[in-house]
């Protein structure tokens, strides 16, 4: 039994992707209730489960996820995040593998990084959420520090397997961080909340070739060094 269990982990932390495109299916509300009630167990520092969630399914994701589209081709260029993704000069070797994943993903979809328009329509494609019917946004408290993003990824990593256990599938999503604006206004959160991230959440179209990237992974030594002694 120890051995099933060590092997169903390892299928479903080695088995989750992020995927870039849906099944229109629904995904029974009981069901991310679920996933959620599973996710809220990760770890925080001294409990303080820092994390906040907004479940958009149905006209209520339509409304955002359209919202978000037009502020987006109002100011393709001038939406700002709430906390910066990269720095202004992604070192070596941190540039290599997002030029190698920008270049697959560009490839995939069929779209050139030199293509304007093409970027741009992928761009849209996220802020809806890739088509997935459920569409998560996560906020946390503007007082809280930099630590809490590590609790925050505890949770978030937790939803993606919960939600792979159950056959579906998750793509966490920075970029809506660039939504503040529209996501105050619609949802009524609080300026004193700072936008994190959302996620997709659905049944994947493993049809698209963007779904089936080979990502490499590095090595164990790579990145872990062993000290004994």
């Amino acid at each position: 039994m120890k051995m099933e269990a060590i092997q169903l982990t390892e299928a479903l932390i080695r088995g989750r992707r992020s995927k870039r495109g849906f099944l229109d299916h629904a995904v029974p509300i009981e069901t991310v209730r679920d996933i959620l009630s599973v996710a809220k167990y990760a770890p925080s520092s001294s409990n303080t489960q820092p994390w906040r969630c907004y479940v958009l399914t149905g006209a209520a994701r339509d409304k955002i996820t359209e919202a978000a589209v037009e502020a987006y081709r109002a100011a393709p260029t001038g939406l700002a995040p709430e906390y910066p993704f990269f720095p202004k000069e992604l070192p070596a070797p941190f540039s290599s593998r997002f030029n190698t994943f920008r270049g697959m993903l560009g490839d995939a979809q069929g779209v050139q990084r030199s293509d304007v328009v093409g970027r741009r329509r992928d761009v849209e494609r996220q802020f809806r959420f890739f088509d997935a019917p459920v569409g998560l946004i996560f906020t946390m408290d503007r007082r809280l520090e930099w630590a809490s993003f590590i609790c925050y990824g505890c949770f978030l990593q937790n939803i993606m397997l919960a939600a792979r256990a159950r056959g579906l599938d998750t793509c966490p999503q920075q970029i809506w961080s660039l939504q503040s604006a529209v996501l105050r206004e619609s949802l009524g959160i609080s300026s004193e909340e700072m936008i994190v991230a959302g996620m997709s959440l659905g049944y994947a179209d493993n049809s698209m070739p963007e779904n089936n990237m080979d990502l490499s992974r590095l090595e164990l030594d790579e990145f872990v060094s062993f000290l004994t002694g």
